[in-house]
């Protein structure tokens, strides 16, 4: 057995899929599969699944639905009018970046006179800060607008007040208690009459934009997909919209930064969603990681391309930087980590982090422990800790946080992902209440990451067809995720690929259909995989081009394996443990030995099997004199992964057993000859016969236990009254029976043969219900 990693949820199929979509035209060629995906989206209408397939900008919802969106418009078209100073406050990330690109085009196609500002992460920290605007008003700014930021800014906004400065926030991060004194709040979950609660940053930037300008600024579109994008909100209602026709501007983009930017990610021909989140998000990000984000605002903005192009190769090095960066944090964070910090929420601090990845240090921590991560730089100067935050999806981060709330320096985020800064004395104390929150809260299944599978899929129904049509239900994200499908077939082949080894490699035949598995990250598994045995695998499904052939492949997100398996090391000198996570793993040899292995231990064959209790592993290390002695341990222990790792130095099964006439033939030499000295004539009987000379030994002593003779310095006399026995009373020819047998099932018998004598004759515990539940890797 193989215990997959994540929770699988499976999404509830729906019993109408086929009757309700084929009484319309359009939709009855799409496959089954299809169907049921588009009513897994709550799509229950005719015009819900065109909106979807096919979204309409006409569609989106009107901007004056948000709250003070016209006192907002008025205000910036006043001070356009009287030649105000305007200043756009922004974000370092790929939202904010893409926020502010989006409000200073739009402000300079107006005419205004205005300007930006970000905010440095290391000096200033997120979001809108006294000094900030302090700065702003000698310079002579009387109306700032934020973007993608201010929601928190409650001290700001009357810092703005009593400079004098008009302030517009547009946010869409999560409101806390107080809201700021603002001109205007633009903020969907601030606006009851506005439809939709999920924009990004860059979305209520544009719905700004769109009524400052008075008509659709389809040209900004390809900036908003990539904050919305990279911003990780719901790709449902506006954002499927915006980001749809946002991605068919990128891939047409005349934009020069746009274009460097595709360029140093190698992207060709239509942009994907994929290539905002792995490759044109990161890259917008590390900017403001590790410098002022102006650098990314300056590629989005400038008309010229020779400088785009110099811009995006520094922005490419600056990505480099961040890469080695991140690598470096995590392997300290590690070193730190100890047994205790795992148990419930990891915060883990160090002086000298770079506080703009520790983000992305905390995201790599949770994937690998399953644990919200906070992951903090620590400023001896100040005596604060600063740094982010990642969670898992069981464990809302933001509302645990703010149940202690008055630990923290300043606070904000989402249920996810989150920053902070606090004071070094409550560092264990957040630790400590987060932990008990989470403990309380949650069992142990819900540490674990959650995989929701769309459909169980015979591999047969796999083809670049389905794959094309999967592809129609694209722009995928949060609450549009791209299908996960779970498949379950024996695999023809298993191997490590990589120069590492350390990705795995399936492949799957069934009739006419080959599927390739792809695993990256998991050669691990190759190990853990005995021949034969049906695997689940749950993943995407994707199109693998090579050398202009077409194959489909799933690309293996997680596996599970529900049989018991069987593991053939049999005649190797040098067994290693494979490291099987929380089982209980028992070693079956002749001479009891201490392992120093967490879980492990040893028991010979002559341990009292009523002292014995179930564990999921057993290593057989030696043979049995008897399979009666395998069988009763098996029966007892009920391993669900057994590996039979022993071997045979002096086989009894390559020997010429002596057959009953040869021991007729012998017996009756003796009794002719009634004595019988060995020293004389035993190479005489070796030539005569053909016989070994520990052949004729064994006969002998075979002779001697049944009391047929006496031996006296080799010499053989005959009992002249021996009581009648038969060969199989001696306790030396039953063992050597027994030694053959064991050695013929269990040594020479090939995997097949040796695998159904197991199940059958040792695993009765296997057709009975299992009574608990078996952990594995």
């Amino acid at each position: 057995m193989l215990q997959s990693k994540s929770n699988w949820k499976y999404t509830k199929k729906a019993s109408n899929a086929v009757t309700w979509l084929d009484d319309h035209d359009e939709f009855r060629k799409l496959s089954p599969i299809i169907k049921q995906l588009l009513l897994q989206r709550d799509l229950h209408s005719k015009e819900e699944v065109q909106q979807f397939l096919s979204p309409d900008v006409g569609n989106l919802h009107s901007p004056q639905k948000m709250a003070s969106i016209e006192e907002a418009t008025e205000r910036v078209h006043r001070a356009i009018e009287e030649n105000e100073k305007i200043l756009i406050f922004g974000d370092y990330d790929a939202d904010g970046v893409s926020s502010t690109t989006v409000m200073l085009k739009t402000l300079q196609e107006l005419g205004a006179n205005c300007d930006y500002y970000i905010p440095n992460r290391f000096t200033e920290g997120y979001g809108p800060n006294e000094a900030a605007f302090t700065e702003a008003y000698k310079r002579g700014f009387t109306l700032i607008i934020t973007v993608d930021t201010g929601i928190s800014a409650v001290h700001e906004a009357d810092i703005a007040k009593q400079l004098g400065i008009d302030l517009i926030i547009t946010d869409h991060h999560e409101a806390q208690h107080t809201l700021p004194d603002a001109y205007a709040i633009l903020h969907p979950k601030c606006s009851p009459d506005y439809p939709f609660k999920e924009l990004a940053g860059v979305g209520v930037a544009f719905k700004f934009a769109e009524r400052l300008l008075g008509y659709f600024p389809k040209h900004l579109l390809e900036f908003v997909a990539i904050g919305t994008v990279a911003d990780l909100v719901p790709l449902v209602d506006e954002n499927r919209i915006l980001v749809y026709h946002g991605l068919h501007a990128l891939t047409n983009s005349n934009n020069p930064g746009i274009r460097a930017l595709k360029k140093v990610c190698k992207i060709e021909g239509n942009v994907t969603e994929e290539d905002i989140g792995f490759s044109i998000g990161p890259r917008i990000n590390a900017v403001g990681r590790l410098q002022d984000a102006d650098l990314a605002v300056q590629l989005l903005m400038i008309d010229r391309v020779q400088e785009a192009e110099l811009i995006a190769e520094e922005i490419q090095e600056i990505n480099s930087q961040r890469q080695q960066i991140v690598n470096e944090i995590v392997i300290e964070a590690e070193e730190i980590l100890g047994p205790d910090d795992l148990e419930g929420v990891i915060v883990v601090a160090k002086e000298g982090w770079n506080e703009g990845v520790l983000g992305i240090v905390a995201s790599k921590l949770v994937r690998k422990y399953d644990r919200p991560a906070i992951v903090l730089t620590i400023k001896p100067e100040t005596k604060q800790a600063k740094g982010s935050a990642r969670s898992i999806p069981a464990f809302d981060l933001f509302s645990n946080c703010m149940n202690i709330r008055e630990l923290f320096t300043s606070f904000g985020g989402h249920a996810q992902a989150a920053g902070m800064t606090l004071p070094l004395e409550n560092l264990h104390l957040i630790r400590q209440k987060l932990s008990e929150s989470i403990l309380h809260d949650l069992s142990e299944e819900d540490f674990k990451q959650e995989i929701e599978i769309s459909s169980n899929i015979p591999i047969t129904d796999i083809n670049i067809d389905l794959i094309n049509d999967i592809a129609k239900l694209a722009p995928f994200g949060m609450k549009n995720p791209k299908p996960i499908f779970q498949v379950e077939e024996i695999p023809t082949e298993v191997r490590q690929i990589g120069s590492a080894k350390n990705h795995l490699k399936l492949q799957f035949k069934k009739e006419s259909t080959l599927l390739d598995g792809v695993g990256f990250g998991m050669g691990e598994l190759f190990h853990y995989i005995s021949p034969k045995t049906p695997i689940k695998l749950v993943g995407e499904l994707s199109i693998n081009e090579w050398n202009g052939l077409k194959k489909a492949q799933i690309m293996v997100q997680d596996m599970q394996i529900d049989t018991w398996q069987l593991f053939d090391q049999r005649g190797r000198k040098h067994v290693d443990f494979l490291p099987y996570e929380n089982q209980t793993i028992l070693v079956l040899e002749n001479e009891q030995k201490q392992y120093d292995k967490e879980n492990c231990s040893s028991i010979s064959y002559q341990t009292d099997v009523h002292s014995l209790t179930k564990v999921e592993v057993l290593y057989i290390r030696d043979l049995p004199e008897d399979l009666s002695q395998l069988k009763e341990i098996i029966e007892k222990t009920n391993p669900y992964n057994i590996h039979v790792c022993y071997t045979v130095e002096d086989s009894a099964y390559l020997k010429t057993f002596p057959q009953r006439e040869e021991f007729i033939w012998y017996y009756a030499l003796i009794k002719k000859q009634k004595t019988l000295d060995l020293k004389r004539n035993l190479q005489n009987l070796m030539q005569s016969k053909g016989w070994s000379k520990d052949r004729i030994i064994f006969m002998s002593n075979v002779f001697f236990e049944l009391g047929f003779v006496t031996i006296k310095n080799g010499v053989i006399y005959l009992n002249p009254s021996p009581e009648k026995r038969d060969l199989s009373d001696s306790t030396l020819y039953s063992r050597y029976i027994n030694q053959i047998e064991v050695e013929k099932t269990l040594y020479y018998s090939n995997y097949e043969v040796l695998k159904d004598w197991i199940e059958n004759s040792c695993m009765s515990y296997l057709r009975t219900p299992k009574e608990e539940v078996i952990h594995g890797l």
